[in-house]
């Protein structure tokens, strides 16, 4: 019998080698699976190669995982918000680098290391310095850019709503870089609010179909400050 479901977090993070490549979805905070990360904090895998749309937001999450010092390099869009000040930190004196990737770019080259595609060619990024030592052509009289694919070794992922086999829904921009992340990495983890029965998941609504997710795990949902709670 197929079953994904692991029964917690620390089960969830189990394995992950230091020097590991690790996607974690969200944009923002929305749709960041916070416990996955906070489980990897405590599993202790160091020298990571973060990918995520930014480098995390005030003392928690990815902001923590950077403040331990676990993090060697971010591949992300957006490294600098105001209250970014770890990776501010960090970056200026020298204890972690950057690869500054267009939020564009930063999507396709996801998608296409899932898709088995080697590579593409953009003109986000051409005639700046995102563009130094890479391939340039001119297509169609327009100057464009090639991109190499990223690839994972794990992807940390949320979503609403899952089953034992691991079919995935998400709830409305939680979705953001989940799906495309999972088919990117050779183990994806997501956590989920609600694990239902074989079956209760309309095919139809399934976003990230179980052949790509490796271990899920339940987890409650947080209520926020306003009263609601967090996506």
């Amino acid at each position: 019998m197929i079953d994904k479901q692991v029964p917690s977090l620390a089960d969830a993070v189990a394995g992950i080698a230091d020097g590991a490549t690790v996607m974690v979805g969200g944009f923002g905070t929305a749709g960041l699976p916070d416990e996955l990360v906070g489980a990897l904090l405590a599993q202790g895998a160091r020298g990571l190669t973060i990918v995520n749309n930014n480098a995390g937001n005030g003392d928690t999450g990815l902001a923590a995982l950077l403040a331990a010092g676990r993090v060697r390099k971010v591949i992300c869009s957006f490294p600098r918000q105001a209250d970014s000040h770890h990776f501010d930190r960090l970056y200026r004196s020298g204890q972690l680098e950057l690869e500054l990737v267009p939020q564009g770019n930063l999507a396709e080259r996801i998608r296409a290391a899932g898709a088995g595609i080697g590579g593409f060619f953009t003109p986000t990024g051409y005639g700046t310095a995102l563009a130094k030592g890479k391939e340039t052509r001119i297509i169609d009289g327009r100057g464009q850019v090639f991109e190499t694919p990223i690839h994972a070794d794990v992807a940390l992922i949320k979503a609403e709503r899952g089953d034992r086999w691991g079919n995935l829904c998400y709830r409305m921009t939680a979705r953001n870089f989940g799906p495309v992340m999972a088919m990117a990495a050779r183990l994806t983890v997501a956590s989920v609010h609600e694990v239902v029965a074989l079956g209760e998941i309309d095919p139809e609504t399934v976003v990230t179909p179980g052949i790509f997710v490796q271990r899920i795990v339940k987890i409650p949902r947080q209520p926020t400050g306003g009263g609601g709670f967090k996506t």
